[in-house]
């Protein structure tokens, strides 16, 4: 059962008190010189972790033994002091009392917490030295340190040297394994385990299941199940919190609810969270608040994982409340000032929306700490939203002040410098990236891909992607979305077919790719094709964005019926997204009456985006029908909704130059505006018959030219 807080300083300090109160009898009694006495309350001190009065009590002791060194090690190790345990093990020697497998095991446990590998090796060649390699707790002690540092191959070289290892043995072996994602040797270990007449823990299956994290392996989460049931660890805590985490990872939200119900009574905060992350990652956003609330009700107090998880559901505009409001609880917790929490806030206020940036970067300026989530946030932030130019000042920033550049700040930076067209910038990113060892991770180099793709580099957009190990779809799919936006949708659907030969595994991104793929080349029963068998094939359900993809398809395709079927027959409401897709494929095919049916739609969904108003009004325009055009216009107006001007930018001798409809801002506003007569000028003689013609006579004079050179 959950203890309070309060209860446990109350424990803690009832424990202080009842030591002081042994070690004043003792004193009294003068029973201190017995090292029995001195190493019990030696000891209690150190798991009350009074160092201090415990080094006091060790200076004291007239006759210390080998318990009483060990003690203190122990002491210092469990309290996260490693360099001050390995100086009273170094004195320990000096004094002339030799080690033993106590020794090594505590101070070895301080080094697997701290990864300090050199260090656990200088202890390893002692251990050898003195000849504690087969002594259990020593030998368990060098495994775990070794696995822990994810040596395993190490790690299994000592389990050999081990005459009768132990379950801790066999556990921090498989935990080991586990931890490097090694799923065949952890399994196989298990099964020797169980051969060897060892029995399974917690702290077997545990880590075990942390190795079931997709839906191929829910067969085997199943079998392992029964085996934690039989073994009698169905109620364990640690066993069910990773239950219910492998079960939601493996797409089974139902299974995962079961093992919480089961667990009435035997729930901590911990099985709470991970029922809440489960909710969450399955996009059962009201589930989980209802959640938040009940665990509440039900006296657990939310942590720092609690808010963070909650407050990563609350950007969707139907809980925009939900998250001032626990914005407001953060605050009246005194939590707001707590790095995560406020990174947290962050994040939720700049997916909300686009006009919530101001309150995301109110939070970063009030925050005295910043880590690099916080920064990578707002530069994120700044780069979905639009704001690139902002994104790109960050960006500097950030190297100025020397905050550490990640994958995650070099991916966002190169979006920006592919949407602003800053090919010359963007390779210059591209250097800092390759000297900084981050050009083979699969986010930057997914940016570098999107980034030569977007300025119609495609074969530095391939370099790219070659560089990189090929083994997730990270990359795999930028380089199909480049090769579609850049009209070669057959080299983009031989890609997704070499990824599948590869067995490289497939998402959802990788089919918005493909059936953009089709929709570029006209491919449309291919694309259906593919939108029909993403379940069936590929274990992928459709979402919003296929559907739309698919619209886009058949608009493009001149079939409105049939992409009006299509949507009738989704198997969810139809969002704006899918609406605005439809619009736009109704402005192609100059069909006014769906698009009004369309837009209405629409503007019940988002009455205060400006976009359907513009795609209506351009399309009366273009059908002259300015009554409604007019209609639309004066509705705008009443509701208070603008056109948002559209930017062009362009990159000349290493300057961005950005322009608007009717901008008078640049310096060289004069000629620019001059030379766009001149060329509108041009295209409107073209665009006489006898300016076609005058243009025709000039072909046909090269081309005699031509031919008379013997060129063709």
């Amino acid at each position: 059962m959950r203890r309070p807080l309060n209860s446990l300083i109350q424990s803690s300090a009832y424990a202080f008190y009842k030591v002081l109160t042994t070690h004043c009898h003792a004193l009294k009694l003068g029973t201190l010189a017995n090292v029995y006495t001195a190493n019990k309350i030696l000891n209690a001190y150190t798991r009350c972790k009074e160092l201090h009065i415990a080094r006091k009590l060790f200076d004291e002791i007239p006759h210390r033994d080998t318990v009483s060194w060990n003690t203190m090690i122990a002491g210092f190790v469990n309290c996260g002091n490693l360099e001050t345990a390995c100086k009273i093990l170094k004195n320990m020697r000096r004094c002339g009392f030799d080690f033993d497998g106590y020794s090594f095991g505590s101070l070895l446990k301080g080094v697997a917490s701290a990864y300090r590998l050199e260090v656990g090796q200088q202890l390893h060649s002692m251990v050898i030295k003195m000849g504690y390699e087969e002594n259990v707790y020593a030998g368990s002690a060098l495994l775990d340190m070794y696995a822990k540092c994810e040596k395993v191959e190490d790690a299994y070289t000592v389990f050999e040297y081990l005459p009768e290892p132990n379950s801790v043995s066999w556990n921090a072996l498989i935990a080991g394994f586990s931890k490097v994602g090694d799923r065949s040797t952890a399994f196989w270990l298990l099964h020797c385990m169980e051969t060897e007449g060892v029995r399974a823990e917690d702290g077997t299956f545990a880590p075990l299941l942390t190795l079931l994290d997709d839906i191929e392996f829910y067969k085997l989460t199943i079998q392992v199940h029964g085996k934690i049931v039989k073994h009698g660890l169905a109620f364990d805590n640690t066993v069910c919190n990773a239950m219910i985490t492998s079960y939601s990872e493996c797409g089974s939200i139902r299974d995962a609810r079961k093992v919480f119900d089961g667990a009435v009574g035997m729930r901590d905060l911990v099985t709470w969270n991970s029922m809440l992350a489960a909710y969450l990652v399955h996009e059962e956003e009201e589930l989980g608040f209802q959640l938040f609330l009940d665990m509440q009700r039900l006296g657990f107090k939310p942590d720092i994982y609690t808010y963070t998880s909650i407050l990563s559901a609350c950007f969707e505009k139907a809980h925009k409340s939900h998250g001032q409001s626990l914005h407001a609880e953060v605050i009246k917790r005194g939590l707001e000032y707590l790095v995560p929490i406020s990174n947290a806030l962050i994040a939720m206020y700049l997916k909300s929306h686009n006009t919530s940036m101001g309150e995301a970067l109110k939070l970063f300026e009030s925050m005295e700490l910043k880590d690099r989530v916080s920064w990578n946030s707002i530069l994120t932030g700044f780069s979905q939203i639009g704001l690139n130019e902002d994104a790109l000042k960050l960006f500097g920033q950030m190297r100025s002040l020397m905050v550490e550049i990640d994958h995650y700040a070099f991916s966002a930076v190169l979006r920006s410098c592919a949407d602003l067209a800053t090919l010359h910038l963007g390779r210059q990113v591209h250097v800092l990236a390759i000297k900084s060892g981050f050009e083979t991770n699969d986010f930057v180099a997914s940016a570098l891909i999107f980034l030569y793709s977007k300025c119609g580099i495609i074969e530095d957009a391939r370099k790219s992607f070659e560089e990189t190990p090929n083994d997730s779809s990270i990359a795999w799919n930028s380089l199909i979305f480049g090769y579609a936006q850049n009209g070669q949708g057959s080299i983009a659907l031989d890609l997704f077919f070499l990824m599948r030969d590869r067995k490289v595994r497939l998402d959802h991104i990788t089919f918005v790719a493909v059936l953009t793929a089709c929709s570029h080349i006209g491919l449309v029963e291919e694309g259906l094709n593919f939108l029909k068998s993403m379940e069936s094939d590929y274990g992928i359900p459709p979402r919003m964005e296929h559907y739309a993809c698919a619209v886009d398809l058949l608009g493009r395709a001149r079939g409105l019926g049939e992409a009006r079927t299509l949507i009738e027959s989704m198997p969810f409401k139809p969002d704006a997204m899918v609406w605005k897709t439809l619009l736009g494929a109704c402005r192609v095919c100059g069909d006014i009456e769906l698009a009004t049916q369309v837009a209405s739609h629409l503007l019940e969904l988002e009455p205060e985006e400006h976009c359907t108003y513009v795609l209506l009004s351009h399309l009366y325009g273009h059908l002259r029908r300015w009554d409604e055009k007019a209609n639309l216009t004066r509705l705008m107006r009443e509701r208070g909704v603008k056109k948002v001007p559209g930017w062009s930018w362009i990159e000349i001798k290493n300057q961005v130059h950005a322009f608007n409809a009717e901008d008078q801002s640049h310096p060289l506003c004069k000629e620019i505006y001059q030379m766009l007569g001149e060329l509108m000028e041009e295209i409107t003689w073209l665009d006489t018959d006898s300016g076609l013609d005058a243009l025709i006579s000039d072909f046909d004079v090269c081309d005699a030219k031509l031919l008379s050179a013997g060129n063709f």
